[in-house]
Protein backbone atom coordinates (compact mmCIF):
# COMPACT_ATOMS: atom_id res chain seq x y z
CA UNK A 1 0.00 0.00 0.00
CA UNK A 2 2.77 2.44 0.92
CA UNK A 3 4.55 1.72 -2.35
CA UNK A 4 1.36 2.44 -4.29
CA UNK A 5 0.81 5.78 -2.53
CA UNK A 6 4.44 6.71 -3.15
CA UNK A 7 3.97 6.01 -6.88
CA UNK A 8 0.92 8.26 -6.99
CA UNK A 9 2.76 11.03 -5.17
CA UNK A 10 5.81 10.70 -7.42
CA UNK A 11 3.76 10.84 -10.62
CA UNK A 12 1.58 13.72 -9.38
CA UNK A 13 4.70 15.67 -8.39
CA UNK A 14 6.30 14.93 -11.76
CA UNK A 15 3.15 16.16 -13.53
CA UNK A 16 3.24 19.39 -11.53
CA UNK A 17 6.92 19.96 -12.31
CA UNK A 18 6.31 19.33 -16.02
CA UNK A 19 3.38 21.77 -15.94
CA UNK A 20 5.56 24.40 -14.29
CA UNK A 21 8.38 23.82 -16.80
CA UNK A 22 5.95 24.09 -19.68
CA UNK A 23 4.69 27.43 -18.35
CA UNK A 24 8.27 28.71 -18.57
CA UNK A 25 8.80 27.58 -22.15
CA UNK A 26 7.91 29.93 -24.96
CA UNK A 27 7.40 28.39 -28.36
CA UNK A 28 7.34 31.01 -31.13
CA UNK A 29 4.29 30.83 -33.36
CA UNK A 30 1.97 29.10 -30.91
CA UNK A 31 -1.45 30.67 -30.56
CA UNK A 32 -3.34 31.04 -27.26
CA UNK A 33 -4.32 27.69 -25.83
CA UNK A 34 -1.61 25.79 -27.67
CA UNK A 35 0.75 23.78 -25.49
CA UNK A 36 2.72 20.62 -25.90
CA UNK A 37 1.06 19.13 -22.82
CA UNK A 38 4.12 17.68 -21.14
CA UNK A 39 2.06 16.60 -18.13
CA UNK A 40 0.23 14.17 -20.39
CA UNK A 41 3.40 12.07 -20.56
CA UNK A 42 2.67 11.13 -16.96
CA UNK A 43 -0.96 10.25 -17.69
CA UNK A 44 -0.04 8.20 -20.75
CA UNK A 45 2.64 6.40 -18.74
CA UNK A 46 0.15 5.67 -15.95
CA UNK A 47 -2.45 4.39 -18.42
CA UNK A 48 -0.03 1.94 -19.99
CA UNK A 49 1.97 0.90 -16.94
CA UNK A 50 -0.54 1.10 -14.09
CA UNK A 51 -4.01 0.89 -15.62
CA UNK A 52 -7.04 3.08 -16.21
CA UNK A 53 -8.12 3.54 -12.59
CA UNK A 54 -4.66 4.76 -11.58
CA UNK A 55 -4.37 6.99 -14.65
CA UNK A 56 -7.73 8.60 -13.80
CA UNK A 57 -6.68 9.24 -10.22
CA UNK A 58 -3.32 10.71 -11.22
CA UNK A 59 -4.91 12.84 -13.92
CA UNK A 60 -7.54 14.18 -11.52
CA UNK A 61 -4.97 14.96 -8.83
CA UNK A 62 -2.83 16.69 -11.46
CA UNK A 63 -5.72 18.81 -12.71
CA UNK A 64 -6.72 19.85 -9.19
CA UNK A 65 -3.22 20.61 -7.92
CA UNK A 66 -2.05 22.43 -11.04
CA UNK A 67 -5.25 24.50 -11.12
CA UNK A 68 -4.90 25.44 -7.46
CA UNK A 69 -1.20 26.23 -7.82
CA UNK A 70 -1.02 27.91 -11.22
CA UNK A 71 -4.58 28.59 -12.34
CA UNK A 72 -8.11 29.60 -11.49
CA UNK A 73 -11.68 28.27 -11.78
CA UNK A 74 -11.69 28.71 -15.56
CA UNK A 75 -8.37 26.95 -16.05
CA UNK A 76 -9.71 24.14 -13.84
CA UNK A 77 -12.81 23.76 -16.02
CA UNK A 78 -10.79 23.78 -19.25
CA UNK A 79 -8.20 21.38 -17.89
CA UNK A 80 -10.76 18.99 -16.42
CA UNK A 81 -12.79 18.84 -19.64
CA UNK A 82 -9.72 18.29 -21.77
CA UNK A 83 -8.24 15.70 -19.44
CA UNK A 84 -11.51 13.77 -19.04
CA UNK A 85 -12.30 13.56 -22.75
CA UNK A 86 -8.70 12.80 -23.63
CA UNK A 87 -8.34 10.03 -21.07
CA UNK A 88 -11.70 8.49 -21.95
CA UNK A 89 -10.78 8.29 -25.64
CA UNK A 90 -7.26 7.04 -24.92
CA UNK A 91 -8.58 4.34 -22.58
CA UNK A 92 -11.10 3.21 -25.18
CA UNK A 93 -8.52 3.06 -27.95
CA UNK A 94 -6.03 1.25 -25.74
CA UNK A 95 -8.66 -1.31 -24.76
CA UNK A 96 -9.66 -1.74 -28.41
CA UNK A 97 -5.98 -2.50 -29.07
CA UNK A 98 -6.06 -1.26 -32.66
CA UNK A 99 -3.62 1.62 -32.21
CA UNK A 100 -0.06 1.98 -30.99
CA UNK A 101 0.72 4.17 -28.00
CA UNK A 102 1.56 6.92 -30.52
CA UNK A 103 -1.89 6.69 -32.14
CA UNK A 104 -3.57 6.64 -28.74
CA UNK A 105 -1.59 9.73 -27.73
CA UNK A 106 -2.51 11.63 -30.91
CA UNK A 107 -6.19 10.89 -30.32
CA UNK A 108 -5.75 12.04 -26.74
CA UNK A 109 -4.09 15.29 -27.81
CA UNK A 110 -6.84 16.07 -30.30
CA UNK A 111 -9.60 15.18 -27.81
CA UNK A 112 -7.98 17.27 -25.09
CA UNK A 113 -8.29 20.28 -27.37
CA UNK A 114 -11.86 19.37 -28.34
CA UNK A 115 -12.87 19.18 -24.68
CA UNK A 116 -11.35 22.57 -23.97
CA UNK A 117 -12.96 24.10 -27.05
CA UNK A 118 -16.36 22.79 -25.93
CA UNK A 119 -15.91 24.44 -22.53
CA UNK A 120 -14.83 27.71 -24.16
CA UNK A 121 -17.92 27.67 -26.38
CA UNK A 122 -20.12 27.02 -23.35
CA UNK A 123 -18.48 29.67 -21.17
CA UNK A 124 -18.56 32.30 -23.88
CA UNK A 125 -21.97 31.13 -25.13
CA UNK A 126 -20.94 31.14 -28.77
CA UNK A 127 -20.25 28.62 -31.46
CA UNK A 128 -18.11 31.17 -33.29
CA UNK A 129 -15.03 29.69 -31.71
CA UNK A 130 -15.43 26.80 -34.15
CA UNK A 131 -13.10 28.62 -36.53
CA UNK A 132 -10.31 27.64 -34.09
CA UNK A 133 -11.01 23.93 -34.59
CA UNK A 134 -8.60 23.27 -37.50
CA UNK A 135 -5.79 24.98 -35.60
CA UNK A 136 -6.51 22.96 -32.46
CA UNK A 137 -6.74 19.72 -34.44
CA UNK A 138 -3.32 20.37 -35.96
CA UNK A 139 -1.74 21.36 -32.65
CA UNK A 140 -3.36 18.43 -30.84
CA UNK A 141 -1.98 16.05 -33.45
CA UNK A 142 1.52 17.51 -33.21
CA UNK A 143 1.45 17.50 -29.42
CA UNK A 144 0.09 13.96 -29.42
CA UNK A 145 3.02 12.79 -31.52
CA UNK A 146 5.57 14.39 -29.18
CA UNK A 147 3.83 13.08 -26.06
CA UNK A 148 3.30 9.66 -27.63
CA UNK A 149 6.99 9.29 -28.40
CA UNK A 150 8.06 10.44 -24.93
CA UNK A 151 5.33 8.47 -23.14
CA UNK A 152 6.06 5.38 -25.20
CA UNK A 153 9.75 5.54 -24.34
CA UNK A 154 8.93 6.05 -20.66
CA UNK A 155 6.43 3.18 -20.57
CA UNK A 156 8.93 0.94 -22.32
CA UNK A 157 12.01 1.78 -20.28
CA UNK A 158 10.96 2.87 -16.80
CA UNK A 159 10.51 0.00 -14.37
CA UNK A 160 7.79 1.00 -11.97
Amino acid sequence: MKKHVARYALLAALAMVLSWLESLLVFPGLLPGMKVGLTNIVVLFALYRMGLRDAVRISLVRVILVSITFGNAYSFAYSLAGAALSLAVMAGLKKWDAFSILGVSVAGGVCHNLGQLAVAMAVLETARLGWYLPVLLASGTAAGVVIGIAGGLAAERVKF
